[in-house]
């Protein structure tokens, strides 16, 4: 929580308390697991190792205990997960009460971010990552490819006219930035043509770092986008926004469950990775 004052209010506990508790840590392993500041309390390294360490056995232990209260193990205890703000949106959060009914001792830290964030630091047990994977210190449970398509609104074609080729597409169009900033006003569009990956430059004027302005960008006719079908198909099917160059959409992007290295990874962790597998099975393409 970055505070003593913080941890103590939410432990409803005497901020000495958590000093003390922290003083005998620290001289029990021998190592300072938090720098201290004036302003902040952060993780050192050894912190880093010794939390990541620790979850994993007091999630086992508590599996552990759960299993001798019936004869099945019970899903309780606190998750938190981090996904793709629009696949929060538009996917976990209208299933998530059946998933809780039927789990009522679950509970769910849900983060929604377009950043890829450190799972260790931010204490996060398990994320959903779209697109290629960087960092190999982390289990992947690999779940299909998302289908990329392109679109356009219906102001924005009145306008341009619709592209029907590659060659079409190079005049007189516009495309809208995601991510980084757009070098030289041109931003790369991505294309498959006979199985082989291409890439041509569009012209760029307005630059976005998340999902839900990139499609607002979209809807207000300011240039094309490619996108997950997932992430647009209510706005296709009410003819807000339209498919272009189906013929040449983007190469499918790989959509990961990934979570820290574990010893055992807890019973609820398990549950929640196979009903999200569940979830988005009907928007996945196999290979």
């Amino acid at each position: 929580m970055g505070s003593f004052i913080r941890a103590a209010h939410a432990l409803a506990i005497p901020r000495a308390s958590v000093s003390a508790a922290i003083h005998l840590l620290e001289s029990q392993l021998g190592t300072r697991l938090l720098h201290r500041t004036t302003r902040k309390v952060s993780l050192t390294p050894d912190g880093l190792v010794f939390l990541a360490r620790v979850r994993g056995l007091l999630s086992a232990a508590q599996d552990l205990e759960q299993m001798f209260h019936d004869n099945q193990i019970r899903v309780r205890g606190r998750l938190n997960i981090d996904v793709p703000n629009r696949i929060a949106r538009r996917l976990l959060a209208p299933a998530l009460p059946a998933l809780l009914q039927k789990y009522p001792e679950l509970q769910l830290s849900l983060g929604a971010n377009d950043r890829a964030i450190n799972l260790v630091q931010e204490g996060v047990d398990c994320a959903i990552r779209v697109g290629a994977l960087a960092d190999s210190s982390l289990v992947v449970r690999a779940l299909g490819y998302l289908e990329i398509i392109n679109c356009a609104s219906p102001v924005y074609l009145a306008e341009h006219r619709e592209p029907r080729t590659i060659e079409e597409l190079t005049h007189d169009h516009l495309c809208i930035g995601y991510g980084g900033s757009c070098a030289g006003h041109e931003q790369l569009w991505e294309y498959l043509h006979h199985g082989e990956l291409d890439h041509l430059s569009l012209p760029c004027r307005v630059m976005v770092n998340n999902a839900e302005s990139y499609i607002a960008c979209c809807l207000a006719g300011i240039g094309l986008i490619q996108i997950p079908r997932f992430d647009v198909q209510h706005l296709l099917d009410s003819g807000q926004l339209q498919e272009v160059l189906p013929a040449f959409r983007p190469k499918p992007m790989p959509i990961s469950l990934v979570y820290p290295h574990r010893y055992q990874r807890s019973h609820r962790l398990h549950v929640f990775m196979e009903w999200f597998e569940a979830l988005i099975e009907s928007h996945v393409i196999r290979r």
